[in-house]
């Protein structure tokens, strides 16, 4: 790694600004002030690109102005000092600018970098309805008859089917269009994305209406999702005339579908909104993609006209903090505006996969071991829910504790409280003794009393529990409901066969263990179960996360499974941004540190409670980072290869052979590690 390892420049990001000055009308020298100020105040904030509204230099609203050659004048003069200020600054500068361009009056974005005019680009579609009247002054840019011009002493590539591609930066190129090029069905932006550009901005004037800042919030949303790319919008502010219209300065930036920052709006002082675009999440959402590159193909010809400009550029030296919300549980709803809709779907989800299973086989009973552990719970909870839908009584989950040697008082008086307060069927197998004669059928040495407890010792309660479950589902006619989630298979934290790997059905598949935690406080917090559930539900979520196989030691202390494995809320962190993006351990250990290395830093989901707020710091997120790439690259994928069926619940994945993740078993983990360890510090 050349950069230092905190510089978000280090991990495939770019700092973009969108800027709303406060322009005079028909005053080019003072809005080139303002450019310029505004331009010093992003470099300043680390930004490598930095957009101005539609006219800005003149201001939008001149109408038949715009063809005074006085004003058109000093705009061309505003230029010059812009690209002359240009060879002091960092960032790109995308202006509007009128430019008179062989005999025809242009709507133009001007693209200035480094002391040189690297391109312009003329508004495509100009609108000429309602309180539009810009064919009146301006020509369309794609009724231009050339592809060059001279500008500013010169020769410029003129046309809105240029691409400008940073030479220093991987995966960072520019598209540039103009305010209504996004109102039309085909944007000249989707060219430009297929053609590859990854950053796509619009300089807008944009006068507001009411309900108007929510449709551009769509469009910019909905553009850069169609075209996996980062799309920064920037509509005109303060200073615009208001003769006829208002202007509210709306500024958004907008990654794949999801809001990174937006301006305030309405504001009377200038603003410089600034946001962190992940280049590489861009880069792999587009090769996981296929049909993305299906549409490139399908239009290599007009793709193969698109004109490419290099440019090169100085990036900021030095650390450089992120500036971005990166939720510490990815796989967690965190917005309470729809909480409780997201919670409620996951539930609908894992319901309607095991009703359909139920159905396809004409099985009306489950069974399902129930430890007072957090992933039966959830299991026992969509089992319940799942015959209420189906109208059958609850009395066909056939719900069983199975106590081994180190079931604790606590759990096991949990399943029985849990499955009283669901009014499931309940039962109890004390699998002990079956244990103890497998146990002296091996010639184990705990059958001769010695206080051996390896994974045999372990592996034989796990698997005892599973046979009685499969000759309890034979015996009843009913269909086995697994418990294991998505955290554990990752970590193959689970054991392989007759164990609780397997199940007919597993409704947990793909429900990592940080959610159903927080879908079990959800379902507490709704207090749609009663008093008596609520209860042993907090019970269950205040107990010590364990396997519950190995006896207390003696001290007392219970068997630990994040000692273990690590902490459950940094390996599902781990797992979301490795298996959903393919990122590099480097970066994912970068956003971890970002997310979890100070307490007070962003939100926390409302649900967790402030005594279980936890941070830790880089050289523990490398530690434990070190143990995921080796059990979920190296050890465990023979479990996940031969995984049952369950639904996929989220985007965050699936690790079914036939969903989201297909991986040979015999893999190496070198490489991630060695990656891990040439890039992240030790502390």
């Amino acid at each position: 790694m050349d950069r230092p390892f905190h510089s978000l420049y280090s991990h495939g990001f770019v700092r973009v600004a969108v800027c709303i000055p406060t322009v005079r009308v028909a005053d080019p020298a003072h809005n080139v002030d303002r450019t310029l100020d505004l331009a010093n105040r992003a470099q300043e904030q680390g930004a490598v690109l930095t957009s101005f509204p539609e006219l800005g230099l003149s201001a939008y609203s001149n109408e038949d102005l715009h063809q005074q050659d006085a004003l058109l004048d000093g705009v061309r003069e505003g230029l010059a000092r812009i690209v002359d200020a240009s060879a002091n600054l960092r960032p790109i500068l995308l202006v509007g600018a009128p430019l008179r361009l062989e005999g025809r009056l242009f709507n133009c974005a001007v693209v200035i970098h480094a002391g040189r005019t690297l391109g312009i680009v003329p508004k495509s579609y100009l609108p000429n309805y309602r309180e539009f009247y810009e064919r009146r002054q301006f020509t369309p840019g794609r009724d231009a008859s050339f592809r060059d011009v001279r500008f500013l002493g010169e020769k410029v590539p003129f046309g809105s089917d240029l691409v400008f591609e940073c030479e220093q930066v991987e995966g960072f190129s520019l598209f540039v269009e103009v305010c209504e090029d996004l109102w039309v069905p085909v944007p000249p932006s989707t060219w430009g994305a297929l053609a590859g550009a990854t950053v796509l901005a619009n300089l807008s004037a944009s006068n507001i209406t009411v309900g108007k800042a929510e449709y551009r919030r769509r469009l910019c949303a909905g553009q850069s999702a169609k075209c996996i790319a980062a799309y920064l919008y920037g509509a005109s502010g303060p200073g615009e005339s208001t003769t006829d219209l208002a202007w509210d300065g709306h500024g958004l930036v907008y990654e794949n579908n999801d809001l990174l920052v937006e301006s305030s709006r309405f504001s009377t002082e200038e603003q410089v909104i600034t946001a962190d675009v992940d280049l590489d999440r861009l880069a792999q959402d587009r090769a996981r993609m296929t049909t993305f590159a299906d549409a490139q193909a399908e239009h290599r010809e007009r793709l193969g006209r698109i004109r490419r400009i290099p440019f090169s550029i100085e990036l900021p030296r030095g650390d450089m903090p992120l500036h971005r919300r990166v939720e510490r549980f990815p796989y967690v709803p965190s917005d309470a505006r729809d909480r409780d809709a997201r919670c409620a779907e996951v539930y609908r989800i894992q319901v309607h996969g095991l009703t359909k299973r139920l159905a396809s086989t004409g099985i009306q009973k489950v069974v399902i071991g129930v430890s007072g552990g957090l992933d039966s719970t959830q299991a026992l909870l969509v089992a319940a829910r799942t015959m209420d839908g189906l109208g059958l009584p609850r009395s066909h989950v056939l719900a069983y504790a199975l106590p081994g040697f180190a079931t604790s008082e606590r759990t096991l008086g949990n399943a029985h409280r849990l499955m009283q307060a669901l009014g499931v069927t309940a039962g109890e197998i004390d699998i002990r003794p079956s244990a103890e004669q497998m146990l002296e059928d091996i010639g184990h040495p705990f059958a001769r009393g010695e206080a051996v407890f390896d994974v045999t010792f372990e592996n034989v309660q796990a698997g005892e529990r599973t046979s009685h479950l499969f000759r309890l589902a034979n015996h009843h006619g009913a269909l086995v409901v697994g418990t294991g989630d998505l955290s554990e298979l990752a970590l193959g934290w689970t054991t392989y066969g007759v164990g609780d790997q397997m199940s007919h059905y597993n409704v947990n598949a793909s429900v990592p263990k940080t959610l159903i935690q927080f879908l079990i406080r959800w379902m507490v917090d709704s207090g749609a179960l009663g008093a008596e559930a609520d209860e042993v539900l907090l019970s269950i979520l205040g107990t010590e996360i364990s396997p519950e196989l190995v006896p207390p030691s003696g001290g007392g202390a219970i068997q630990s499974t994040e000692a273990v494995v690590g902490p459950y809320e940094l390996q599902d962190f781990n797992l979301y941004y490795l298996s959903r993006f393919g990122f590099r351990p480097s970066k994912v250990a970068y956003l971890a540190h970002h997310a979890w290395s100070d307490i007070e830093r962003g939100d926390w989901p409302g649900l967790i409670p402030k005594d279980l707020r936890r941070a830790y710091d880089l050289s523990t997120i490398r530690r434990w980072l070190e143990v995921f790439l080796v059990r979920f690259f190296e050890r465990s994928q023979f479990k996940r290869s031969a995984m049952p069926n369950g639904p996929k619940v989220g985007s965050g994945g699936s690790l079914s052979p036939r969903s989201d993740w297909r991986a040979p078993s015999d893999a190496e983990a070198a490489v991630w590690l060695d990656e891990l360890r040439r890039n992240v510090p030790e502390g």
